[in-house]
């Protein structure tokens, strides 16, 4: 299939970077429709080359890159064909960032710190994209970093609604792993009928990346099954400590509920071994078959990112696919 859908006059085109072709192929089925045709490839020195093969002229382009590792390398071929269908005189350009590239760097901890989630969306902008699709934000005001409509996609539903098929709901408490995602953990126990909620008090060394150390649980969680939320798991480390916290604290059994597997080693040893019955993510970035473990469910993002791509091609509402959750 071509990759392009036409509506009356207009023409929405899917086109994607080669990061996670796979999700690319997904959503284009979702669609209706296949990814535009394109030539990629990176010449002796590492530079990229990006070709589409068939015109853009006038229409309303989806540009979808999971930025997995090499991450910079996945950015800078996403800019440039930002540029390329810009440059090809394309009417509107969508940048999909399922995993929104150095989300975490989204203020100054320290002094002469970078703020790098800015840069990305100052990035974009610049080559040329026109509006920004990303799912689970790790900040939700990083949406004000970008000039331009930002739709914040949220998984919750998607997780949810499986979570829901996995614990006793009469003997379930949602757990934030700090106290910083508490808010998105009251809209899990509201969504799980009203649950009760409880947080892991933990420390981090601002000095050291990826190292934080969970302390105990500020709330009940006594003979509950408890679902223990985040937004990503990179290392593994800060869920690992919060389920055998959890677990000494009484908790009855632990399932860990994330949008983005990270999974950066050693993440699929630790949280294999950490003791939660089951780890659920979504396909936002590749898994590769080393990051992968018995406990580990992989749920599609596809259908949620289609049904936004189509509201914002047809002008509609992407408020509206998650019923007030944002």
């Amino acid at each position: 299939m071509s990759g392009i859908i036409t509506s009356g006059e207009k023409r929405l085109v899917l086109v994607t970077g080669r990061a996670h072709p796979e999700l690319a192929e997904a959503v284009g089925k979702e669609l209706g429709t296949g990814v535009l045709p394109t030539t990629a490839y990176d010449f002796a020195n590492s530079e990229i080359y990006v070709r589409f093969n068939e015109s853009v002229r006038g229409c309303d382009a989806f540009v979808l890159q999971s930025h997995t590792e090499p991450i910079n390398q996945w950015i800078m071929e996403q800019l440039i064909m930002v540029d390329a269908l810009k440059r090809a005189s394309a009417k509107r350009i969508t940048v999909v960032a399922p995993f929104y590239p150095y989300a975490r760097q989204d203020k100054k901890h320290l002094g002469r710190e970078p703020i790098s989630a800015r840069l990305m969306a100052d990035l974009f902008k610049t080559a040329g994209a026109d509006r920004l699709m990303a799912v689970d934000l790790h900040a939700a005001q990083a949406q004000g970093f970008f000039d331009g409509p930002v739709d914040h996609l949220w998984a919750m539903p998607v997780l949810v609604d499986y979570v829901k098929s996995r614990v006793d709901l009469s003997h379930v408490a949602v757990v934030s792993p700090d106290a910083g995602r508490i808010r998105v953990a009251e809209k899990w126990a509201n969504k799980l009928g009203g649950c009760p909620l409880a947080f892991v008090h933990k420390t981090r060394d601002t000095s050291r990346p990826n190292v934080a150390v969970a302390n105990r649980v500020v709330g009940d969680v006594e003979g509950l099954n408890c679902v223990l939320v985040d937004d990503l798991i990179d290392t593994g480390g800060t869920i690992a400590e919060a389920v055998k916290v959890l677990k000494d604290s009484g908790a009855k059994s632990v399932i860990v509920a994330a949008t983005h597997g990270v999974l950066s080693p050693p993440a699929a040893q630790r949280l294999s071994e950490c003791g939660a019955t089951e780890v659920v993510i979504t396909d936002t970035l590749p898994i590769k078959a080393e990051k992968r473990f018995d406990k580990l469910t992989i749920l599609p993002i596809a259908p949620l990112l289609a049904r936004a791509i189509r509201e914002v091609f047809d002008d509609g509402s992407v408020t509206s696919l998650f019923d007030g959750v944002a």
